[in-house]
Order: structure tokens, then C-alpha cells, then sequence
């Protein structure tokens, strides 16, 4: 049986460095208001972490701009995303 990561490490990311195309708008509504935290088991790329201290920190490498964090944090709308630039962001290998 394939894991899911090994499916994910053939995919290539071409980071746009100090231009995240994903970021937290407020990390205070994630550790205060959102009590799931469904962002951190949600994304297929595992780009979202629960910290100790309820914080989410977020790492846009590797992220399959799949949208689903957008939809997750529909209630909170926290979540501030767009396309990466030109030439950066998720290259599939087979697509």
C-alpha cells in the first residue's frame, strides 16, 4: 500500500520566498475562537500545525492549493489566499 506522503513527495514546490500565497489574518480568532482546529487535520499537505499553547502556525511549502482550508475556516473566514505568482507554488508530476 502507497501512504499518502510518499504520493505527495513526487510533486515539486516552488517556494515565492517572503511572498506566502496563504497566511493566518488574525492568529488570535484560531487560538481563541476556533476550538476545533480543523484546519490542522483538514489539509492534505499538513501545512497547519496546532501548537502547544493553541496557536496555529501555518508553513505554505508543500501546499497543494486545494482551497480547503478556505472552506474549513468558512465560519471564521481567517484565512487570506491566493494563487502563488507565475512560475511558483505546486508543480504536479503527473498533470
Amino acid at each position: 500500500m502507497i501512504r499518502i506522503e510518499e504520493k505527495l513527495f513526487q510533486n515539486r514546490y516552488r517556494v515565492d520566498a517572503g511572498r506566502p500565497h496563504i497566511n493566518i489574518a488574525d492568529p488570535s480568532v484560531c487560538a481563541v475562537h476556533c476550538q476545533e482546529k480543523s484546519c490542522t487535520f483538514c489539509c492534505p499537505a499538513g501545512c497547519y500545525t496546532q501548537e502547544g499553547d493553541g496557536r496555529v502556525t501555518l508553513i505554505t511549502d508543500g501546499c497543494l492549493e486545494c482551497g480547503t482550508c478556505r472552506i474549513i475556516c468558512s465560519e471564521h473566514r481567517n484565512v487570506q489566499w491566493e494563487y502563488p505568482r507565475g512560475g511558483y507554488g505546486i508543480l504536479f508530476k503527473f498533470g
